[in-house]
């Protein structure tokens, strides 16, 4: 008899309707070496400042090599249950209402958000960070992504908190934490590598009891 799936199985794919179409979340793999590169070559003076890097490389490029390895390391850490490596993949409401499984021309890579390190024990809690397209920006499409996976993780995950770490000038993240009614709790100072710098980071967070019916619901 086949083995039922549990709510800590992976690879878990989220999809959720918006009013400009759908979007969806699903776990990142080797076969998206292509368009993930294009995409980050497409945004690279868009996202450099709010780039993650280290004291040794204060330069964020991402190469084929790179990709391979970024993959190989997010696939572990799935199956180990400590991280969350999704691609955010958006299809236009007039390309129809569902988005198929097989990748397809009219579904766009948009962006990618990442849950991790997942903290079980009395903590229960993990971080999100994201990253988008500049042409799909301003949309609440990002918005939409961190409600859908949010949810997953209080609903589904059962975890009881939640946070985000965002630069003060980083104002397009700022408004997504804004919209989902995230709690600031204060500034963490030079807390993580930046565009090649130590950089201060407002420190947003939610727990279970907040999230009511579930944020996608609220936002919608």
């Amino acid at each position: 008899m086949a083995r039922r799936r549990t709510a800590m199985d992976w690879p878990t794919t989220l999809r959720a309707a918006v009013p400009a179409g759908e979007i969806r979340l699903r776990p990142l793999t080797m076969r998206d070496e292509h368009r993930y590169l294009a995409l980050r070559a497409a945004n690279r003076d868009w996202l450099a400042p709010w780039d993650a890097t280290t004291p040794e490389y204060p330069v964020t490029e991402v190469t084929p090599a790179g990709f391979r390895e970024m993959a190989r390391t997010m696939a572990r850490q799935a199956r180990a249950g400590s991280h969350l490596p999704w691609l955010l993949w958006f299809r236009p409401a007039e390309q129809g209402d569902v988005v198929a499984d097989s990748e397809d021309a009219a579904e766009r890579l948009i962006g990618q958000v990442t849950v991790g390190p997942i903290i079980g024990g009395s903590a229960r809690s993990t971080s999100i960070g994201y990253w988008m397209d500049q042409g799909h920006a301003g949309r609440g499409l990002m918005t939409a992504a961190v409600a859908l996976a949010c949810d997953h993780l209080f609903i589904s995950r059962g975890l009881h908190r939640v946070e985000i770490s965002i630069r003060p000038e980083n104002a397009a993240s700022l408004r997504v934490v804004e919209k989902l009614g995230f709690r600031q709790e204060g500034l963490r100072e030079r807390f993580l590598h930046i565009a090649g710098e130590w950089r201060d980071h407002h420190s947003f967070a939610l727990t279970s009891e907040e999230i009511g019916d579930g944020l996608l619901r609220r936002l919608m």
